[in-house]
């Protein structure tokens, strides 16, 4: 069954926006422009960005930033992971072999 989009509105740093996106994603949706909302207002608060698109172009970058610090940790934790199973691997058959 086709996804038929439906119109949301959300409120970006004292903005109304519409938006279109699939009826299933809606509520996801609304998190992310609360995020980017709240994000915007701490830049704006700071005193040290003027103008609403400098203002969201900071807190883009900032977003993004954070989303790959996240990825670069969860790969290196991944990494790290992979790494102990393979040893442990190692450790059980020298023990199931008795070496």
């Amino acid at each position: 069954m086709p996804q038929h989009p439906t119109t949301v509105e959300v409120d970006i740093l004292d903005k109304e926006y519409l938006v279109a996106c699939p009826e299933e994603s809606r509520e996801s949706l609304r998190h992310a422009a609360r995020h980017l909302d709240t994000k915007m207002r701490e830049i704006r608060a700071s005193g040290k960005v003027f103008g609403t698109e400098r203002i969201a172009v900071m807190a883009a970058l900032n977003i993004t930033h954070d989303m790959l610090e996240q990825n670069t940790m969860s790969d290196a934790a991944t990494g790290l992971l992979r790494a102990m199973e393979s040893k442990l691997d190692g450790a059980l058959g020298d023990s199931k072999t008795g070496t």
